[in-house]
């Protein structure tokens, strides 16, 4: 497979990571969490088979990058009904 294919399939992969990582480790720091969703992206990009094979020529900017869109991806998920449940409706008085 190539890697942009890879890529993009792992991008895709990224709101059920932040959730599965916020399920983990919600009691950590935002950069904890964020660290360990980086370290686990890229472990399933394969990035040092990647960054070896050449398909990845700056390292930094490409974890940047992934940064970046996983930042995108928890400000999405603080503003939906994900982080702010709907509050249960309450019975009226009698």
């Amino acid at each position: 497979m190539n890697f942009l294919n890879q890529l993009l399939r792992g991008i895709a992969f990224i709101p059920a990571l932040v959730q599965g990582i916020e399920e983990l480790f919600g009691n950590k720091s935002g950069s904890e969490k964020k660290d360990a969703a980086i370290s686990f992206l890229e472990t399933a990009l394969g990035m040092a088979d990647a960054i070896s094979q050449r398909d990845i020529v700056d390292p930094e900017k490409f974890k940047e990058g992934i940064s970046q869109i996983i930042d995108g991806v928890v400000e999405c998920l603080n503003a939906s009904s994900w982080a702010n449940p709907a509050p249960a409706p309450t019975k009226p008085s009698a």
